[in-house]
Order: C-alpha cells, then sequence, then structure tokens
C-alpha cells in the first residue's frame, strides 16, 4: 500500500507525462544523431557532388564559391570559361606542342601564370574555410551556453515536480473521479498542470537545441570532409600544373643548347633563361643583376634578361636564313660600372647611368650592316623586329640618332 501521498496526483502526473510530445522527442535525439552520423560515413561521395549549405547565422561569403575544382564542395564550381582552375586557352595549349622558340617561351610563361594562379585560389580558399569553421565553433559554442543556462532552469523545475510526488496534498483518487475533491486539491492539480506545461516548453526548448546542434555537429564534419577531398583535387592540379611548367623549361633549355646558347649542364633549366623567372630579375636595381638572372646570347660575351633573350635568338635565326650569317651584336646587358666608362667615353650617345634599358637587359647595340641606316639589314631589322618583340624607339631615329640601338618591348612581346 502506498504511503500518504495523493493517488490522484501520481495518476494525473503519469498520463500527462506520458503524453508530453518533448520526452518523445529527447527520447528519439539518439536515434537521429545515429543517423547523421551513419549518414556522413556512408555517403562520402555526396559530400563531394553537393553544395555544402552554411549554418544559419552565418554569412554564405565565408565559403568560397568559385574556386576551380569540379564538383567539389562548398560551391568550388569551375568558373565560366575556366577549366580547372586553369583560364581558357590554356586547355587548348595543353593539348599541342610548341613548334619555336617563341611559341615555348609563351607557353612556359602561362603554365606559370596558371599555376601561380591556382597556388593563390587553394591559399584563399584555405583562409575562407578556416573563417567558416571558425564561424561553426562559435555557434556551437553559442548552442552550449544556451543548453547550460536551460539547464539551470530544467533541475529545479524537476526538483519541484519530484517533490510533489512525495507530499501529500489531501484528497483522493476516488474523490477525484466522482467529483467530490476538495478546493484544495483542485488547486494543486492545477498548480501541478501549469508546471508540467512549463516542463513540457524546456523539454521541447531543449530538443531543439540538441537538434540544431547534430546539424551542425554534421556539417562541420560535411566542411572538413569536403576540405580534405576538394584540398587533394586542388593539389593534384597544382602539381599538374607544375609539372608541365617544368617540362616546358626543360625542352625551351633544349631547343637553346642546340642553337649554341651556353648554359648549365646540370639537368635542370638554366635559372637565367628561364622565362619564368623574369619577374625576379626585374626586382634587381638597373645594372646589378646578378650573371644568374641574365640569359647568354649567341654571340659571345653578350647577355640579355630572359625573355628578351629568347626573343633575340629567334630573330637571329630568322636574320641568319636571310643574310646567310648570325646578327652582329657589339653591346647588349651593361653593368652599372659599363654604362658609366660608356657615359664618359661617348658624352651624348649614352644614357645617365643607372637609367639605361641596358642596365635592365633589354636593349642591344647591332653591327654587320644594321648599324647603317636605311641598309638592307636596317630595313630587315625594322620591318621583321616586332614579330620578335623588337623594336627601333623613335627618339633613335633622331635624338640621339643611333641606328645601332634597338630595344625590346615586354608589352609586345607578351601579346606574340
Amino acid at each position: 500500500m502506498l504511503p500518504r501521498r495523493s493517488a490522484g496526483l501520481i495518476v494525473v502526473v503519469a498520463t500527462m507525462t506520458s503524453l508530453v510530445p518533448g520526452v518523445a522527442t529527447a527520447q528519439r535525439s539518439p536515434v537521429k544523431a545515429e543517423a547523421v552520423a551513419g549518414r556522413a560515413h556512408a555517403q562520402p561521395r555526396a559530400v563531394a557532388d553537393r553544395v555544402v549549405n552554411p549554418p544559419a547565422g552565418l554569412d554564405s561569403s565565408a565559403v568560397p564559391t568559385s574556386l576551380a575544382v569540379p564538383n567539389s564542395p562548398i560551391g568550388l564550381g569551375s568558373p565560366a570559361g575556366g577549366w580547372r582552375g586553369v583560364p581558357a586557352g590554356s586547355r587548348a595549349a595543353a593539348r599541342r606542342d610548341p613548334v619555336n622558340l617563341t611559341e615555348l617561351r609563351r607557353d612556359a610563361e602561362k603554365a606559370a601564370k596558371d599555376l601561380e594562379v591556382a597556388t593563390k585560389a587553394l591559399e584563399q580558399r584555405r583562409t575562407k574555410i578556416r573563417e567558416a569553421q571558425k564561424a561553426l565553433t562559435a555557434k556551437l559554442r553559442e548552442l552550449q551556453t544556451a543548453e547550460r543556462a536551460f539547464a539551470q532552469v530544467r533541475q529545479p523545475l524537476s526538483d519541484l515536480i519530484g517533490l510533489l510526488y512525495q507530499q501529500p496534498a489531501g484528497g483522493d483518487v476516488t474523490g477525484l473521479l466522482s467529483g467530490d475533491s476538495s478546493g484544495d486539491t483542485l488547486r494543486a492539480m492545477t498548480g501541478v498542470t501549469q508546471l508540467i506545461a512549463e516542463r513540457n516548453q524546456v523539454l521541447e526548448e531543449s530538443s531543439r537545441l540538441q537538434a540544431e546542434r547534430e546539424r551542425l555537429a554534421a556539417e562541420a564534419q560535411e566542411l572538413r570532409a569536403g576540405t580534405l577531398l576538394a584540398e587533394a583535387q586542388m593539389g593534384a592540379e597544382i602539381k599538374t600544373l607544375q609539372a608541365r611548367s617544368d617540362k616546358l623549361v626543360k625542352t625551351l633549355t633544349k631547343a637553346l643548347v642546340k642553337l649554341g646558347i651556353k648554359i648549365d649542364k646540370v639537368g635542370r633549366a638554366a635559372l637565367g633563361c628561364d622565362p619564368t623567372k623574369v619577374n625576379s630579375a626585374g626586382e634587381f636595381p638597373n645594372g646589378l643583376i646578378p650573371k644568374a638572372y641574365l640569359c647568354p646570347l649567341q654571340q659571345p660575351g653578350h647577355q640579355l634578361r630572359a625573355d628578351a633573350a629568347i626573343a633575340f635568338i629567334s630573330m637571329n635565326e630568322s636574320y641568319r636564313k636571310r643574310f646567310g650569317k648570325p646578327m652582329c651584336v657589339t653591346d647588349a646587358y651593361r653593368n652599372l660600372a659599363e654604362q658609366q666608362s660608356v657615359y664618359y667615353r661617348r658624352p651624348g650617345l649614352a644614357a645617365v647611368p643607372g637609367r639605361s634599358n641596358h642596365g635592365l637587359g633589354l636593349a642591344v647595340d647591332l653591327c654587320g650592316g644594321v648599324q647603317n641606316f636605311r641598309s638592307a639589314e636596317f630595313n630587315w631589322v625594322e620591318a621583321n623586329g616586332k614579330k620578335f618583340g623588337w623594336i627601333h624607339p623613335q627618339w633613335a631615329y633622331s635624338s640621339p640618332f643611333e641606328p645601332w640601338h634597338w630595344e625590346y618591348d615586354p608589352k609586345l612581346g607578351s601579346l606574340l
């Protein structure tokens, strides 16, 4: 036989508890968590084939949307006109072999540029992924704080309901069911009903927080899995681009060797003749470019910057076919000391030391007939030089008059 407690309260509380939706939801939540974990492990392919939506409260711009990895998660679709991070046109270039030095130089520069773009895209992607992960972590912490606050509310309420189970409240289930219950019993029942309603609200909110936490945890797992997959794809792409760039530079080096250019024999491209290193040479002051960053010409003792040298060698071969002899060169790159010497020996006919294009490795002084204005040699170089990026500057036609002076135009050369 039960001790002195209200049997009516027990019946009502037991009946109401069995009907509380929040309790059923809370009881089913472990099953849901297992289902989420199962999907994350059983469907890794699906992660790579769909876009992961950012969690509620996150800025969608925190997740990159156009970073050149096809069919990758987190919005990494191939940009319009692009191909796996490589601009349109590179794909066609990758399918055919260059046929001359100009094409080799151009393709090597393009491959290096594509590699640079892909590498920067990967770094930007990593930065935005870190931001997204940071936002997810902050959201999970907010949920944990909310759960602790609800726990503080839920515990006293549970204690109070438990106390009501054990405290005598007067009346009996018979009186309750027969309608003869006293006013105290009815008031007690009203209080219990209110407490149960409040408890239901707490349970429902707790279940909602649990579901939200599970959703964010699943998204965090998908984000990590998608990051690993996309980085692996981009890493493979970068490796492919690097291999292509190296192959083109080696092919270019072999072609230069066949044409008589004396470069290193250590099994890799000479740095000075590598067109992908032109920017490195441009970092040095005028007249102070180290020898290792200059490419030798077929004419002994003369050097130019890599892009200018390759273009000049191509022009020299065309000139040889026309006149049966190579081009004659009196000056090419001049270091600062040589510029000072020429400036004092030839006043009015040389640039101020440190300002000459010779000091940048982008100018040559020619002989062998080209130095004679309107000679056949001069006219040929004037008419054909632009095909290789070489021009006779306008000032050299008159002030000062220097028919022997020719310059390489990098902008013109990049269009060839």
